[in-house]
């Protein structure tokens, strides 16, 4: 199931780097630059591995390139901002973050008050840094 998920999010990440293109008026795309949140729950591997497949017309010969944005959290009560560190989760609770994010509140607590009441400031979605291409 998880890996439609990225051949998905690469299908979309190639049709929106083609519009960038396209109002850029670049005649081919030589480097696609973006960044994965980890709360995202994406396999990097598989990501990049649907790009070598899907990847077609200006951008046939771009390279992608995919960095991980780490999980970054801002508790409402307290302030005190943290940085998710997977290797303290307990691993069924590690996996239960990467499969549906959304739970991370039934799990995490703020370090500096204990609180669940946090916000995600980093960590969610996909987004494109950099596109280069030759015009």
């Amino acid at each position: 199931m998880f890996v439609l998920h990225e051949w998905a999010l690469a299908e979309a990440v190639i049709a929106a780097a083609l519009e960038v293109a396209d109002k850029e008026s670049l005649n081919r795309v030589t480097e696609v630059v973006l960044k994965v949140g980890e709360l995202q729950g994406i396999e990097l591997e598989i990501l990049e591995f649907a790009f070598s497949q899907l990847k077609r017309g200006k951008l046939e010969n771009a390279e992608f390139k995919t960095g991980m944005a780490k999980a970054e959290f801002q508790c409402r009560v307290c302030g005190h901002k943290w940085v998710l560190d997977k290797q303290k989760l307990d691993e069924n609770v590690a996996e239960a973050i990467h499969f549906l994010p959304e739970i991370a509140h039934a799990y995490l607590r703020c370090p500096g008050c204990e609180s669940p009441d946090f916000e995600v400031v980093e960590g969610r979605g996909i987004w494109l840094q950099t596109i280069r291409g030759v015009r």
